[in-house]
């Protein structure tokens, strides 16, 4: 039998506990930084949007291709190596896209950006549910509240740059040298516990598919309603509301706000009450905003709706993450790993979807339609009740 993963590891849990906060900051970083540098980007290229389009789709293979490298990775070596590797790869496509490199070979880097994300997604992870099991209580929504924040500081550095001779440089340089740190680093402050357990050998259990597949779909739902919200909130509240272009985008600041406010806190309600009567408050609070963003035409009914997406989105994602991780501890770096994968086709669902919908019915179906994915999670609530579910003393 392999040696649990618990147990393995000699390095202290407070040091791999920030060596995770680092690379989920590092991602959050990157990932902020790419998507606000874009619109600079394509002035630098002459690019149209239907050519950035299909740069964003290659990141986005790029990143279901990540995911899976980070899943075989892990198997042989260890998430602790996915780690690395994939914040590597992203430090270098980010410090050579900095520089005005031909067309073509940008292009090229976004996929190696693509795949250095997925990777990172799926093994930091990996890294989380293994710090939450060593210290027997909740903190896996922490980790994600350090993406979070990590994002906002990159959308300011963007912004901070734009307005010097460096523009969208200044950002995807930091963004790069910050991966590139914690990648050094990796060996130093990330758990390497699943590597000894591999190395211990014993014959792997069969993946629970099942329990992977539900847990899966909620991740799915999850991300579809989080891109839907995040890219076309601003226009709801401009087109669907008739908000000012100074309120318009409150949206999504509000939205992002109230994200980060859950994911500071919905640690400490999972300790007290359990991660099933948690993920049971989080899809209805969800599903709450979601309609009445969607369904009642006011510049404070799209407001206060977004900011209960972001409540409830924004805790749901860690509480499937730590619930796939669960569901096997023998085999949690695989399993999250392949949950991972849902990620990317809800992502690119809610980028995609909503602006073909608002031709013929307007935003607010598109939100409606995310709010209607969700409902199937609340029958996914026992998934979410695993053994050995951390609550407070």
């Amino acid at each position: 039998m392999s040696a649990s993963p618990a147990t393995a590891s000699s390095l202290p849990v407070r040091t791999a506990r920030l060596g995770v906060y680092a690379a989920y900051a590092a991602q959050g970083l990157g990932y902020a930084t790419v998507v606000t540098a874009l619109p600079q980007l394509k002035d630098r290229y002459a690019i149209d949007d239907d050519t950035v389009s299909l740069i964003t789709l290659t990141v986005v293979i790029g990143a279901a291709a990540g995911s899976m490298v980070a899943d075989r990775v892990a198997v042989r070596l260890g998430s602790r190596a996915a780690v690395i590797l994939g914040l590597a790869l992203q430090a270098a496509a980010l410090l050579a896209v900095a520089t005005p490199v031909p067309l073509p070979v940008f292009w090229a880097l976004f996929g190696v950006y693509g795949v250095g994300l997925g990777c990172v997604d799926a093994s930091a992870a990996m890294q989380g549910v293994i710090v939450q099991r060593r210290i027997g209580l909740a903190v896996m929504a922490s980790f994600f509240a350090a993406n979070t924040a990590a994002s906002i500081v990159g959308a300011l550095v963007m912004s901070a740059g734009a307005g010097t001779a460096l523009g969208a440089s200044l950002g995807l340089t930091v963004a790069g040298l910050g991966a590139a740190a914690v990648a050094v680093a990796g060996r130093r402050v990330l758990d390497p516990a699943r590597e000894r357990a591999a190395e211990a050998g014993g014959e792997r259990p069969a993946l629970p598919l099942r329990g992977l597949f539900v847990v899966g779909m909620v991740v799915f739902a999850a991300f579809t309603a989080d891109s839907t919200v995040s890219t076309w909130s601003t226009v709801h509240m401009t087109d669907g509301v008739g908000a000012t272009a100074t309120v318009a985008p409150l949206g999504y600041a509000v939205y992002a706000g109230f994200t980060l406010i859950t994911r500071l806190t919905s640690d400490l309600v999972v300790r007290r009450y359990g991660r099933a009567h948690l993920a049971v408050a989080t899809v209805a609070v969800a599903i709450a905003g979601l309609v009445l963003a969607g369904l009642v035409p006011a510049v404070w009914a799209a407001l206060l709706g977004f900011a209960l997406a972001g409540l409830g989105v924004g805790a749901l994602v860690p509480l499937a993450y730590a619930a796939a991780g669960d569901l096997d501890p023998r085999r949690s770096d695989e399993i999250v790993a392949r949950v991972n994968l849902f990620t990317y086709p809800g992502s690119l669902i809610g980028a995609v979807l909503p602006g073909l919908l608002a031709a013929g019915t307007g935003m607010g179906a598109s939100f409606l339609l995310a709010a209607v994915l969700l409902l199937p999670a609340l029958g996914a609530v026992r998934h979410f009740r695993a053994r050995g579910e951390a609550r407070a003393a």
